[in-house]
């Protein structure tokens, strides 16, 4: 997103608040099309690839966002939506039975806790891969690999689903604009890796020294 065009002359409001407000509607857009539950994949990918075009000026508005998701909902998209939904509700009856006092539970929380944060950011950082719009299983490969190669990245991704939560959780108006800076999160992170590994592939090797 490092190719914005600069202000032009008597334009109020710059390219970046242009892009935040941008990402305002992409989330309100997003937090409608996860009404569903099922949806939930679809309209996260979705949100990503249209905000991952505004670095390809691209628009990234609402009404490009709904374009886009119209033409891409399919059956994967929705095997993927009860996968999650499926592993959400585990996670929450797991938490529950470590909660009612059985043996063991202090430990069965703690490992229940990280495998679903495991789970959390590789399912989050799929999301934000560009294979997802077409390929929910290639984009979960990709994300698991990502997840291991790139700890910085994951704990990113990590830290912005808590952020999201948390400002949902204090404030339930947020929770209709959460999904837009998630989304803008999950981009980066994924735009990140994908600048470093770019730049270490074309990074010129050095002769051997004589």
């Amino acid at each position: 997103m490092s190719g914005m065009r600069t202000r032009e002359a008597g334009e109020v409001f710059g390219p970046r608040m242009t892009l935040f407000a941008d990402v305002l509607s992409v989330g309100l857009a997003t937090t409608a099309a996860c009404l569903p539950l099922l949806t939930a994949p679809a309209a996260l990918s979705t949100a990503c690839a249209v905000l991952r075009g505004a670095g390809e000026d691209r628009p990234a508005t609402a009404g490009r966002y709904f374009a886009l998701l119209r033409r891409r909902l399919r059956t994967g998209d929705l095997a993927a939506g009860a996968m999650a939904l499926t592993g959400a509700l585990l996670f929450a009856a797991d938490l529950a039975l470590a909660g009612a006092g059985l043996p063991g539970a202090a430990l069965f929380a703690t490992v229940a806790a990280a495998i679903g944060a495991t789970a959390v950011v590789v399912a989050v950082r799929a999301c934000g891969r560009p294979e997802s719009l077409t390929d929910w299983p290639a984009a979960v490969r990709g994300a698991a690999r990502d997840a291991v190669r790139d700890p910085g990245g994951s704990a990113l991704a990590l830290l912005a689903v808590a952020t999201a939560a948390l400002c949902a959780w204090m404030l339930v108006p947020l929770a209709f604009l959460a999904p837009g800076p998630l989304a803008l999160a999950l981009t980066a992170v994924d735009v990140r890796l994908a600048g470093r590994t770019d730049g270490a592939t074309a990074a010129p090797t050095r002769p051997p020294a004589r």
